[in-house]
């Protein structure tokens, strides 16, 4: 017999032969015959921008990115199910968030004007495919049930002890597990009526408990207790999907059975609705990739705040662009240029470095002084482009905690050699702004301070903005 691929996601087991994945994936679940899943959206919460009546409120951009992510689970569960597979679902505690809706409330006018973001409530359950009413509630005294026992009796025999329950279940599903005292029920198994795949709902189980790790080896972080633990926890697993797949294995529709004559009126009906439902959906996949195509363009020049190498690159390209300069990258074969970068104000090459943490030295310089006599040499240059260098010091640190982007040497190499020089998070500051807002008369500031500076380029201040970013705005939970 084949063995099982199983796929754990939201934490790790100490198997080689089973597969992971992070909760933030667009990893299909067709490719595996077992999937743990664990609804892990602590990284979200860990990024909330606010908290609203209690609950951590989410970015507009992190909100969109959850219910994408919400989405593809529930799209891919459902379909897996469907198509024979066992997912189980170790239930974790019920996480309550809020999330933009896009939709925004204004009153007042001028300075006055009050902001109203409205929000709903959200929770990390959204991507399970099952109409159920989940209560926080935490224990350990749990029992089977009085049916379906046969199924889950090994599984929990063996993994009672490690197991805990850290929410009621109401609905989805046939009870498999409940509470000692009041039965209560805490698990389920829900089959698919088209095919051998299940749906099973489990109490939360503690994978990572401290005698699974060596605190000193740092080869092996797991140990052989651990080890052992995951090799009886999947082998448990494997044990239930048999037991499952022997009690529902359905018999393959034979091709004659698929027949125009044998099916019904209202099964045709059915279908025609499907494909004219699958039509809006295409649209409606067409405008929203666009729409994630034209944010993952914006998102880049925030590279400038934090990346290093050909990212970091593209993103000032994207920058100065937006200053008002036509750009591009030069690479003959011979002679290879981070940026060209012209304007009617004047001709000029850059150099892009990025630092991790320390402050950009004099090695670029170098290379940015030989850039400028190749580009020199070629026949239709007239004179030397301006030399500029883009750093990006202490590129993981945020910005107001960093030290000097440039050191002294490279300071002074630039006023010898009449280098600009830019720290990447200040070309930033006047890329958003216009970006946010054409403003031309700005633009030609921005490119004649590149210019004309020696040394580290000093940007004009950005103009203060109609609606300043201190004005009050408020969350509501939309009704």
């Amino acid at each position: 017999m084949a063995k099982k691929k199983i796929l754990a996601i939201g934490f790790s087991l100490p198997d080689e032969n089973i597969g992971y994945s992070d909760f933030d994936s667009d990893i299909s679940l067709l490719d595996w015959d077992i999937i743990l899943f664990k609804p892990n959206i602590n990284g979200y919460i860990y990024r909330r921008e606010s908290m609203f009546e209690g609950k951590p409120c989410l970015s507009d951009n992190e909100s969109f990115k959850l219910k994408a992510q919400t989405e593809h689970w529930r799209r891919e569960i459902k379909t897996a199910v469907e198509h024979g597979k066992l997912v189980i679902v170790f239930m974790d505690e019920l996480k309550l968030i809020s999330i933009a809706t896009g939709q925004k409330e204004y009153s007042g006018t001028g300075r006055n004007q009050k902001i109203t973001r409205i929000v709903a409530d959200y929770n990390n359950y959204r991507s399970i495919p099952i109409d159920f009413k989940l209560i926080n509630s935490k224990g350990k005294e749990i029992k089977l049930s009085t049916k379906n026992t046969e199924l889950i009796s090994s599984y929990w025999n063996e993994f009672s002890g490690a197991s805990s329950y850290k929410v009621i279940i109401e609905g989805g599903g046939i009870p498999c597990l409940v509470t000692k005292h009041g039965e209560k029920v805490v698990g389920t198994i829900a089959r698919s009526k088209n095919s051998a795949g299940a749906l099973v709902c489990l109490p939360d189980v503690d994978f990572y408990q401290d005698t699974f790790f060596n605190e000193e080896d740092e080869e092996d972080e797991w140990s052989s207790e651990g080890k052992q633990f995951a090799a009886r926890f999947i082998k448990e697993i494997v044990s239930l999907d048999k037991s499952l797949r022997s009690t529902g294995e359905l018999t393959p529709e034979p091709e004659w059975a698929k027949d125009s004559q044998y099916k019904l009126d209202q099964e045709n009906t059915a279908y025609e609705k499907l494909l004219k439902i699958e039509e809006k959906l295409e649209l409606i996949q067409i405008e929203k990739e666009a729409i994630v195509d034209e944010i993952n363009d914006l998102e880049r020049l925030r590279n400038l705040l934090f990346e290093k190498g050909k990212p970091l690159e593209y993103a000032i390209l994207d920058a100065l662009k937006t200053l008002g300069f036509e750009v591009s990258q030069f690479d003959n074969g011979e002679s290879e240029f981070d940026a060209v970068f012209e304007s009617k104000e004047g001709r000029l090459i850059g150099e892009a470095e990025g630092k991790d943490n320390k402050a950009v030295n004099i090695d670029k310089l170098r290379q940015l002084a030989l850039n400028i006599h190749e580009d020199l040499e070629r026949d239709e240059i007239d004179k030397p482009a301006k030399p500029v260098l883009f750093g990006n010091a202490y590129r993981l640190l945020p910005i107001n905690e960093r030290s000097e982007p440039f050191t002294t040497k490279c300071i002074t190499a630039a006023t010898t050699s009449s280098t600009a020089l830019i720290f990447c998070p200040d070309l930033f500051e006047v890329a958003k702004y216009l970006k946010d807002k054409r403003d031309s008369r700005f633009a030609t500031k921005c490119r004649k301070a590149i210019l004309n500076s020696v040394g580290r380029v000093n940007f004009p201040e950005v103009p203060q903005k109609t609606k300043k970013m201190s004005e009050q705005v408020t969350d509501e939970i939309q009704i």
